[in-house]
């Protein structure tokens, strides 16, 4: 149970982390394409929301690089919480803004081309799908630590 596969500190954590960094960054890329997106406070959320999700996924990205890579940390059962924790609020926070962000887009696209052109639209959707896969990614790394918790 010590070697818990996505628990923080094993190269599988290390995967989801690369994988929540990615996707995180190419939702806000996709978005940030064009400056249209200031206009849809839902398109501002997810932006503020990317911004947030990033800087935690690169310093836990560091954390299991050192980790697997140099030396082992030991795991103290306070800071697994901090990161259980911080996982879950993000996580949280992902949903709503992939979720607020691709219903915004599915009523532009409904509402026709003069709110939102073919190609603008097809970039807010794909950047809606990036957070989804980047909330799954956060989840699971959630729940994978949360599972350890009690054995520490």
């Amino acid at each position: 149970m010590d070697e818990l596969p996505g628990a923080l500190g094993t190269s599988a954590s290390l995967a989801l982390r690369m994988g929540q960094t990615v996707f995180s960054s190419a939702s806000l890329l996709l978005m940030c394409v064009d400056v249209d997106f200031y206009s849809y406070t839902s398109f501002c959320y997810l932006v503020t929301v990317m911004g947030l999700v990033i800087p935690w996924s690169l310093t836990l990205l560091a954390v299991d690089a050192f980790s697997v890579f140099i030396r082992r940390l030991p795991r103290q059962p306070r800071i697994v919480l901090v990161v259980i924790v911080g996982d879950l609020v993000l996580s949280f926070l992902l949903l709503a803004a992939a979720s607020s962000s691709a219903s915004v887009t599915d009523i532009l696209r409904d509402a026709g081309r003069s709110y939102c052109p073919p190609k603008l639209c097809g970039r807010y959707q794909l950047s809606a799908a990036m957070a989804f896969l980047s909330w799954s990614l956060t989840v699971s790394a959630s729940l994978f630590n949360l599972w350890i918790l009690p054995s520490l």
